[in-house]
C-alpha cells in the first residue's frame, strides 16, 4: 500500500557540531581488543536530544544512517560530514488514528530495528503496529511482511537480521506494547524467536528466551546469536543454525546477571564483524566478545545503550546511546562490508 507517513526534508534535531565532543570509558580487559579498537579511539556523540534511541542501519547507496527514536514515534537520518540530523519517516511504527494511551513512564510505539533485505530495502520492526514491515528502496511503499503467528497478532517486533538466502529473523517480545507483558490487548502468552522464510512462512524456532532482544548471525550463518533482556537472566545465547534454517538447542555465550543494576542497561541490540566478534549493547555499554565468548572489552557509555551498527567503509560503530547517537573508529569491518 501507498505509505500513509511523511518523508520529510525539515525537523532538524540537536547535533553536537563536528562530532568532536567525547564521552564514556574504553576499557580493555584482552590483548585481542587492541586488534579491534584503537588505542587512540574515543567515543564521539554526534547528536542528543532525542528519547531514545535505537536500531541503526547504515544505507549503503545513500551513504547515510537510519536510527529509530521509538518514544517520538520517528526515523531520523543522520549525514557524515552534514553534522545533521533530520526526521526521515514519521510516524514510523504506529500509523493508529487514536493516541496512543501512554500509560507506563515510557511509551513506545515507534519502530524499532532497521535493517536492509538483500535487495537493499528497508525492513523494519513496527512497535505500535505489532509487524514487521519493508518499504522498497525509495522508501515510497510499504507491505507488511509478519503481523500474526497461527491467527494471534505479534507482540511487538524488536529486532532483525537477514540470511544471505532471503530468510528473516527476529524477535518479538512486548515492549512496544503499551502495558508490556500485562497488556490486555495481548494475544501471545510467549515471546517468540522467529523464521519468517522468503516464501512468507513464519516460523517459530523457540520460545524459551523470557525477553528476546537482539539478533545476529555470524558470518559463516552457523550461529545465531540473541540476546535476553530479562534483568533476573541477562544473558546472550547462541543457537546452531541447521541447514534448513532451523536452530538446535542453544547455549549460554555470555551472562552478565551479576552486574545488572550495577552498570546501566541491559543486553539489547547486536552486530558481528567479519571475523566473528560479537559487539553487544548490555550493562556498561557496548561489550565486545570473541567468537567463543570472552569479554574482550567495553565500550562503556555510562548510560543505558541500545544498539550498534557498522557504517561508512564499515570500520565506524554507530551507537544508539540512550538519548544520543555516538560513533567510534575500529581496525575491523562490520560482517556485510
Amino acid at each position: 500500500m501507498k505509505r500513509a507517513f511523511a518523508l520529510l526534508c525539515l525537523g532538524l534535531f540537536a547535533a553536537v557540531g563536528s562530532g568532536q565532543e567525547t564521552f564514556g570509558t574504553i576499557v580493555r580487559k584482552d590483548p585481542a581488543f587492541d586488534k579491534l579498537i584503537p588505542q587512540d579511539a574515543k567515543i564521539e556523540k554526534l547528536a542528543t536530544g532525542f528519547k531514545w534511541v535505537e536500531g541503526p542501519v547504515w544505507i549503503k547507496n545513500g551513504g547515510f544512517l537510519l536510527f529509530s527514536d521509538i518514544p517520538n514515534n520517528a526515523i531520523h537520518q543522520f549525514t557524515p560530514g552534514k553534522g545533521l540530523v533530520r526526521d526521515f519517516i514519521k510516524p514510523a511504527g504506529y500509523t493508529g488514528k487514536e493516541p496512543r494511551p501512554g500509560t507506563l513512564p515510557t511509551d513506545e510505539p515507534g519502530s524499532n530495528g532497521l535493517m536492509l533485505d538483500v535487495e537493499g530495502r528497508l525492513t523494519l520492526c513496527e512497535h505500535g503496529d505489532s509487524r514487521v514491515a519493508r518499504l522498497d528502496k525509495d522508501f515510497k511503499n510499504k507491505v507488511t511482511l509478519a503481523s500474526k503467528y497461527n491467527g494471534k497478532k505479534l507482540n511487538s517486533p524488536n529486532d532483525l537480521v537477514y540470511h544471505s538466502n532471503g530468510d528473516l529473523y527476529f524477535t518479538d517480545p512486548p515492549y512496544g506494547m503499551v502495558k508490556h507483558y500485562e497488556d490486555p490487548a495481548r494475544e501471545l502468552d510467549f515471546c517468540g524467536v522467529y523464521r519468517l522464510k522468503k516464501d512468507g512462512a513464519l516460523e517459530l524456532l523457540t520460545k524459551e528466551m523470557t525477553r528476546p532482544n537482539g539478533i545476529a548471525l555470524s558470518p559463516d550463518e552457523k550461529w545465531l546469536y540473541v540476546a535476553n533482556s530479562d534483568p533476573k537472566l541477562a544473558i546472550w545465547k547462541k543457537f546452531p543454525v541447521k541447514e534448513d534454517g532451523t536452530i538446535g538447542e542453544g547455549k549460554v555465550f555470555y551472562d552478565a546477571t551479576s552486574v545488572v543494576g550495577k552498570k546501566p542497561g541491559l543486553p539489547d541490540g547486536l552486530k558481528v564483524d567479519v571475523n566473528g566478534n560479537v559487539f553487544a549493547t548490555g550493562p556498561g555499554g557496548v561489550l565486545i566478545f570473541s567468537p567463543e565468548g570472552a569479554l574482550l572489552g567495553v565500550l562503556e557509555t555510562g548510560v543505558p545503550t541500545a544498539n550498534c551498527a557498522f557504517g561508512e567503509d564499515g570500520t565506524i560503530l554507530y551507537i544508539a546511546a540512550d538519548k544520543s547517537l555516538a560513533k567510534i573508529r575500529t581496525s575491523t569491518k562490520g560482517k556485510g562490508f
